[in-house]
């Protein structure tokens, strides 16, 4: 694969680098991030897939998180894809924040315009993992996911499908009903169509519900000032959903926190812990 390194930062004794790739799958050019910790100096390292929120691109995460730090001590690889294909000329892809551009919903797009190109799903999980074991230091068989909002719902959603690839998830503020909530609705109908069956392999508790589950607990870290907490994320379904599926869940709801990555990265270096200690 044709691998372009944008730039290289010395960063906690590691590497922090943005790259981009031409993306058979998604048709264009596909930016992302990498840290590689000091310890990946002398042997391949476990890795943690992060999938970032609506508008986000590879920078958000990587800017703002603050996990560089945490990654560093633990020795743990964090990988940041951006959260759709961009600049492909569809009518109508950047007309709304929540909808095209930087609002994949990481699913795999049935209708057109957008079957061509939006195909975030099997990208995540075949080309761009395959590039980056082939590409960095990282141990294959030791490879978390997690992400914040649409990227915590695609965490969970690739989590719940692919524990043979994702061997530890957790999720910030996740979209776990997109079936039920506004902004679910509103991509799965514009991606998928009016069919919802097609629309439940995406959807975190309908997954739980037909008893895919994770052999490891799941982490959520819930901001208890969010104000997208009512109308969008609803994790009482995800409480509900796991109950039922007998799906392990440790779901904490955090007094005063919001949606932002001031809320992020209050916590990061906890999910971080969590997902190093899983991936041992």
């Amino acid at each position: 694969m044709n691998l372009e390194t944008v730039s290289e930062n010395i960063c906690f004794s590691g590497v922090q680098g943005f790259f981009s790739h031409e993306s058979k799958i998604c048709g264009c050019s596909m930016g992302f991030s990498v840290f590689i910790p000091p310890q990946a100096k002398k042997s391949d390292c476990p890795a943690v897939f992060w999938l970032s929120g609506l508008t986000c691109t590879e920078e958000n995460f990587t800017l703002k998180a603050g996990a560089q730090r945490y990654a560093a001590e633990l020795g743990l690889i964090l990988v940041a894809p951006d959260t759709s294909p961009r600049g492909l000329n569809i009518p109508g892809e950047d007309d709304s924040y929540d909808f095209g551009s930087g609002a994949s919903f990481y699913i795999d797009a049935t209708q057109n315009p957008w079957s061509r190109n939006y195909q975030m799903y099997s990208y995540i999980t075949t080309e761009f993992q395959s590039l980056i074991i082939n590409n960095f230091p990282v141990a294959p068989e030791r490879i978390g996911i997690s992400g914040h909002s649409m990227g915590g719902h695609g965490a969970l959603i690739m989590g719940l499908n692919n524990p043979h690839l994702y061997k530890s998830v957790s999720a910030f503020s996740p979209i776990v009903a997109p079936m039920k909530v506004p902004w679910g609705i509103k991509a799965f109908k514009n991606y998928l169509g009016s069919n919802q069956k097609l629309w439940q392999q995406y959807d975190t508790t309908q997954l739980l519900r037909d008893k895919k589950c994770h052999p490891k607990m799941l982490l959520i870290e819930q901001g208890g000032d969010d104000p997208f907490l009512e109308e969008q994320l609803q994790p009482d379904l995800l409480t509900i959903a796991c109950d039922l599926s007998g799906q392990r869940l440790n779901l904490r709801i955090r007094k005063g926190y919001d949606h932002s990555y001031y809320f992020i990265a209050s916590f990061i270096g906890e999910h971080l812990s969590f997902h190093a200690n899983n991936l041992k």
